[in-house]
């Protein structure tokens, strides 16, 4: 049985189940509105499974709940927020606003987030860039679970990058969001709680082997996307989230899962540029002929994402009522 809930609710309860394990306020309105937007899009591994982690790494000091991220401008086109240990969530709020800003005023500029912790559904921070009128680009570092091609030890995250390209009307015309990985690492998370097999090519056990025991993986490697393509586009990330964020690589990053080592300091990149002035004019009319070639069915990246939010707006978001539950004991009477 489904439960149907508002995002707005889900936000609420979210946002009282961080409070009430130590987070602030400020960081607890951050991160539980990335998690009811998750919930909305249809991405339920990045929603509710994730907040008994959260709260679980509040409480064993993975995440410091009090932590008041700054904002810094060390040259002109550049801007670094130091998270402070604290979620990725409340250090990205603080820096988009004036990422946006510098971006409109010089055409280009960049945000660097360091000593951060996993932000989620990373096209979630960049959709919001797009609907400032800005083409966004943005990296995010992960735990090392990939391995180098014809290697078995894991030296790279999955490290998603995400594209948004905003549509002229205030909303973004598609966003890309994609790991390095086959599959994000919570999508095989989700399948070893459900007790259910992951399918073939997702992953590698610890012998170096394909596996579809979810359980075997988590102590192997992810596959990478696209073979040794993959890895490349893990590689990529890893030097802007990392490398330019000043944040920890993946091979010294403490895991997302589990209370082994302290905060994980890793980082985000974002990339913000203004079309028009580089463009030299009519961007929005080349971007409709990118976009209208996927005719005939073909879907631009994100389609299924809207769809999954009209379907919220209309109906709620369906929450599996031992979801429901966890949630309303994680939440307490603040709830």
């Amino acid at each position: 049985m489904n439960a149907a809930l508002t995002p707005e609710r889900i936000e609420t309860l979210a946002a009282a189940a961080l409070v009430r394990h130590g987070a602030s306020e400020a960081q607890a309105r951050a991160l539980a509105a990335g998690i009811a937007a998750a919930e909305r899009d249809g991405l339920k591994s990045h929603g509710l499974m994730y907040l008994p982690t959260y709260c679980e790494h509040l409480t064993c000091g993975k995440v410091l709940g009090d932590a008041e991220p700054i904002l810094d401008r060390p040259a002109p086109a550049c801007l670094v927020v130091d998270a402070r240990n604290g979620f990725a969530h409340a250090a990205i709020d603080l820096g988009l606003p004036a990422l946006i800003d510098l971006a409109g005023a010089q055409g280009v500029a960049s945000l660097a987030i360091r000593n951060s912790y996993n932000c989620g559904a990373l096209g979630y921070h960049t959709e919001r860039v797009a609907r400032a009128g800005l083409v966004a680009l943005g990296f995010t570092n992960a735990p090392a679970s990939i391995a180098p091609w014809g290697g078995r030890k894991a030296a790279l995250g999955t490290n998603p990058w995400s594209l948004a390209v905003p549509d002229g009307a205030g909303g973004a015309r598609f966003v890309i969001d994609q790991s390095a990985s086959v599959v994000a690492k919570s999508e095989v998370m989700k399948r070893a709680r459900a007790g259910e097999p992951i399918p073939e090519g997702w992953a590698f056990d610890a012998a170096g082997r394909p596996t579809v025991d979810p359980a075997e993986a988590l102590k192997g490697t992810m596959a990478p996307a696209g073979g040794y393509k993959g890895v490349s586009s893990a590689l990529m990330v890893e030097v802007f989230a990392a490398c330019l964020a000043g944040a920890n690589p993946g091979v010294a990053a403490s895991p997302f899962s589990g209370t082994a080592g302290g905060p994980p300091g890793t980082g985000q990149f974002f990339l913000a540029v203004a079309p028009e002035p580089s463009s030299g004019g009519g961007f929005a009319d080349r971007l409709e002929t990118v976009a209208a070639a996927f005719g005939d069915g073909a879907r631009l990246p994100g389609s299924r994402r809207l769809a999954a939010r009209a379907r919220a707006e209309r109906e709620g978001v369906a929450v599996e009522e031992a979801v429901l539950a966890q949630l309303e004991k994680l939440a307490g009477a603040a709830a």
